[in-house]
């Protein structure tokens, strides 16, 4: 395998297979390698059902050998070096990788033990998270051994992918515990450190009903800053005033701290916030031309979801082909996001919008009601359209 590549492409995830896809089916001769050493795929969006019962885990992995595009190049080790300036990354190994023209898409880092007590107590003692394949069916486990007191959602104060997944398991569960029957002698309490339920205000009026409906206890403005798995504790600041207070619960869901990957923010990439640096409209470095950068590690002003991705890969194709043959990068990026808010069983909220948050809808309806269709949309289609459309650079 050859150390040097035309096109080098940082990440196996829905990016960077996203990415090299696409090239492949544009210029089936060009050199494209994927530097991942996952040997498992997942379908993250998939992890809010598995945690609240509606799929087993598997049911979000395939192996990483089915989607690398032919012709690809595979090679299965993690970068721990980035040198933008040499045209060059160093793997864990040792290996020094060049390449004329870089993608990067390393995704998004887990910050597990940003948090006191997290890490050691996550997956044990009513502490569970749908943010990891390992963890995530003990969502599920504690949910459906909720016999009442508090259930404690928390959303961390940094960037997350998927924005809504923090109250979309929250609802899913509100909905098990009525089934349950203990919802009557339950309190749920959601804590987050932003100023309402969604930032876009079509889809955040009717959050809010289904809050109330629910009889949610939102706390806005709070940040969680320490588990005491022990005492089954959990303190939360208040992000304007820094005061402090301690809440009881019987399980908590964790939303964990998440940041740049390491690799990326001590890398001369790095952007002030730690993620690749990137032109909004065309996903171009803005010091180093040969550099293009895709999904959550991307230091893009939107959301983190794999719908952006969707958005943001034929747009970064068509520039980086366009840039290797000397041309005008002209394709833009708006800003697309999406978010399926999962309102309970049987039920969605399909939240579309750009750059400049306003709705960028697919359907011919309100997408701001609760749904049936877009249940199925979330259950049914878009599962098969990432693995059979999307990651084969169809979609």
């Amino acid at each position: 395998m050859a150390d040097h590549h035309r096109v080098l492409i940082l990440g196996g995830g829905t990016g960077g297979i996203t990415v090299a896809a696409r090239l492949k089916r544009a210029v089936g001769g060009l050199d494209v390698a994927i530097v991942e050493p996952s040997e498992s795929h997942y379908y993250q969006p998939l992890w809010t059902l598995v945690g609240a019962g509606v799929f087993p885990p598997e049911a979000s992995r395939r192996r990483e050998a089915d989607f690398i595009p032919a012709g690809v190049d595979w090679i299965r080790e993690r970068v721990t070096e980035i040198l933008p300036g040499e045209k060059a990354v160093v793997t864990a190994a040792g290996r020094r990788l060049t390449y004329d023209w870089l993608v990067v898409a390393l995704g998004i880092q887990i910050d597990w033990g940003a948090i006191p007590g997290l890490a050691e107590g996550i997956g044990s003692r009513g502490i569970c998270s749908n943010y990891s394949f390992e963890h995530v069916a003990y969502t599920w486990e504690t949910i459906r051994g909720f016999k009442g007191g508090t259930a404690l959602f928390t959303v961390p104060n940094t960037a997350v992918k998927c924005g809504g997944a923090p109250q979309k398991i929250m609802y899913l569960a509100d909905d098990a515990f009525r089934r349950q029957g203990v919802r009557d002698r339950t309190q749920i309490v959601f804590a987050t450190p932003q100023k309402a339920i969604f930032a876009i205000e079509k889809y955040r009026k009717t959050l809010e009903r289904v809050i109330a409906r629910k009889g949610i206890d939102a706390r806005f403005r709070r940040n969680l800053v320490e588990l005491r798995p022990e005492a089954r504790e959990a303190v939360l600041e208040d992000v304007d005033t820094h005061e402090r207070s301690v809440v009881a619960y019987d399980m908590v869901h964790v939303t964990p701290p998440m940041s740049a990957p390491d690799v990326v923010k001590r890398s001369p990439l790095a952007n002030e916030h730690g993620w690749c640096a990137a032109d909004k409209l065309t996903l171009r470095h803005p010091r180093f031309p040969e550099v293009f950068s895709v999904g959550d590690a991307a230091g893009l002003p939107t959301s983190k979801t794999g719908a952006a991705i969707r958005k943001q890969a034929p747009v970064l194709v068509h520039n980086l082909l366009a840039a290797m043959r000397g041309q005008p990068t002209d394709a833009v990026y708006d800003g697309y996001t999406s978010c399926p808010v999962v309102t309970g069983y049987g039920r969605m909220v399909l939240a579309e919008f750009d750059y400049d948050s306003k709705p960028k809808e697919s359907f011919p309806f309100d997408q701001s009601k609760e749904r049936y269709s877009m249940w199925l949309l979330k259950t049914q289609v878009l599962p098969r359209l990432y693995w059979h459309g999307m990651l084969r650079g169809r979609l």
